[in-house]
């Protein structure tokens, strides 16, 4: 028992000193998560082409593509199936386009200075994968010997990953579209539920070939130390949506954040949004979740906070204020782009201003009512953007104290002049970023 306890007190010390490290070309990176089924009546890569530099002059830095490879038809859930019901691990969706046009999608994104990520699913595959037949032993098999799924995801099948061979196949798969294509990195769905152990060798084995990011739609801190650079942020999201709903204040946030800060290794980035596909689909995000004024501070807060790789999904901009249909056509209406400005304003800062890089220093302030309101500052060199945000459902006077520091800063979204950042009234789920003019 006391060796268990010491190897845990070791891993804890190693833990505050790591620092990871991260591919160059997501420093001060933002997601933008591309749903090609709805994004266009057409549902193609060519039609979805056709907004990227839209969204480049909105800020966006990485496309993350939900899965492109063509869906099972066995057990297949409505007219179209779940992206994530994976029938061929290296191929493209028919309905999509073909492998040239992602390949040209992927060029037109990097000659705009973007990247592309694509959406991988090796913890289950598609109900009439191949590998069914030609590699029953690569599944798990219930207590008669059938391929099991999870939960209801009866269009999948669980693979085993206590099978080598599966493993090495399943590296194989990604290590194709990393050499056939010019992917900048993974989102991995259901990382949790695949072995950490072959993530090590996994992630080793991809990052030989060429930097490469990744994500994982986890909530745990040791995928970092296998070679993650970005996780959920499961827990935060949670309370934040109690927060918007009146239901808790911000000190059980801060619970949350402070917990985070402990248990996750220096340097690591964490997923921060307010909607998602699986959010907006099952759970109504971010129209319901946030609706009308309340979700602009928790955007704001999901793109300038500490440790923040924030995410917008497909629509947000617009906004779509429904859940988009997941296994049928169902395509966004792109027709105002209300919230476009509000977003560029803070992507473009996220861009441009080296606060936002991981060499700045970030800092909780003290406020009058810590449980409505929360402040913060990020400082490098002379540069410094502090940010205050009312997330309540009452005016608040902001009594914020910067230790008499006076600089003259301008308010991103106004465009005011301040010289000292001292009182500030806030309407109910007000907020305001202020950037140091030098």
């Amino acid at each position: 028992m006391k060796k268990i306890f010491l190897l845990a007190a070791v891993f804890f010390v190693l833990q505050s000193f790591a620092q990871q490290k991260h591919p160059s070309f997501m420093q001060q990176g933002n997601i933008y998560e591309v749903n090609i089924r709805q994004y266009t009546p057409e549902g193609t890569f060519n039609a979805f082409a056709k907004h990227i530099p839209r969204l480049k002059k909105m800020g966006v830095q990485t496309l993350w593509l939900m899965p492109i490879q063509p869906i099972s038809t066995f057990g297949r859930k409505g007219t179209l199936g779940s992206y994530y019901a994976v029938a061929d691990y290296t191929s493209v969706n028919p309905e999509f386009g073909t492998m040239n046009d992602f390949n040209n999608l992927i060029n037109q994104a990097h000659a705009l200075g973007m990247k592309v990520i694509i959406d991988y699913v090796p913890n289950h595959s598609g109900a009439d994968h191949p590998w069914l037949t030609t590699h029953p032993d690569f599944y798990e098999k219930d207590s008669t010997g059938k391929p099991t799924f999870t939960a209801d995801w009866s269009d999948t099948r669980e693979l085993n990953f206590a099978n080598k061979e599966m493993q090495d196949s399943m590296i194989n798969t990604m290590k194709f579209w990393v050499n056939k294509t010019k992917i900048d990195g993974f989102r991995v769905d259901v990382a949790w539920g695949v072995p950490i152990t072959f993530w090590t060798r996994c992630l080793t084995d991809l990052k030989t070939i060429r930097p490469l990011f990744f994500l994982a739609e986890a909530d745990d801190a040791p995928l970092h130390n296998a070679g993650f650079d970005a996780t959920y942020t499961w827990r935060e999201y949670n309370v934040v949506k109690e927060v918007a709903a009146g239901k808790k204040d911000v000190t059980y946030l801060d619970t949350i954040f402070n917990t985070i800060d402990t248990s996750f290794m220096k340097g690591a980035w964490r997923l921060y949004f307010t909607s998602n596909h699986d959010e907006n689909s099952w759970n109504k995000a971010d129209y319901e979740t946030m609706p009308g004024i309340v979700h602009a501070p928790f955007a704001v807060l999901a793109l300038t906070y500490n440790r923040t790789m924030p995410l917008i999904y497909s629509g947000q901009e617009e906004p779509v204020l429904r859940a988009i249909q997941f296994f049928e056509k169902d395509p966004i209406q792109f027709i105002k782009y209300e919230r476009a400005p509000f977003y560029t304003a803070l992507l473009q800062l996220r861009n441009t201003n080296k606060v936002f890089g991981e060499q700045a220093q970030f800092k909780r302030l003290a406020v009058n009512n810590p449980k409505a309101i929360m402040a913060y500052q990020r400082v490098f060199e002379n540069d410094k953007v502090v940010v205050v945000l009312n997330l309540s459902n009452k005016d608040q006077v902001v009594d914020l104290d910067l230790n008499g520091q006076a600089s003259n800063y301008k308010e991103l979204f106004s465009g005011k002049i301040f010289n000292k950042i001292k009182q500030l009234a806030l309407p109910p789920w007000g907020y305001q970023v202020f950037v140091k003019m030098n």
